[in-house]
């Protein structure tokens, strides 16, 4: 069996996401260094678990294959929640940068 057309998507919004979360990282850790502030560890702290969390998920997407099933209903959704925190993170890179 092929991988979707939607898991290639997701795969590849999880590579965005981890990009962002790169930049989100490299960000947070010049400001801990600087202010050394609990509420900037809780953010660094933040951005690595979810880096750690989107990187499974490409490794879920390629390896394992029937982890979401033949389901395309599974797969859409996996696609909507993918794409979804994009954006969420998207907008939390713009407005960090700013």
């Amino acid at each position: 069996m092929s991988v979707s057309t939607e898991i290639t998507i997701a795969t590849a919004i999880s590579g965005g996401n981890v990009i962002l979360l790169g930049i989100l990282t490299y960000v947070w850790i010049q400001n801990y260094r600087k202010f050394r502030t609990p509420l900037v560890l809780g953010l660094l702290t933040f951005s690595l678990v979810f880096m750690c969390e989107n990187l499974v998920a490409i490794y879920f997407f390629f390896a394992e294959e029937m982890f979401y099933g033949y389901e395309q209903r599974v797969q859409q959704v996996v696609l909507v929640l993918r794409t979804l925190q994009f954006v969420a993170l998207f907008a939390l890179t713009y407005v960090t940068l700013k």
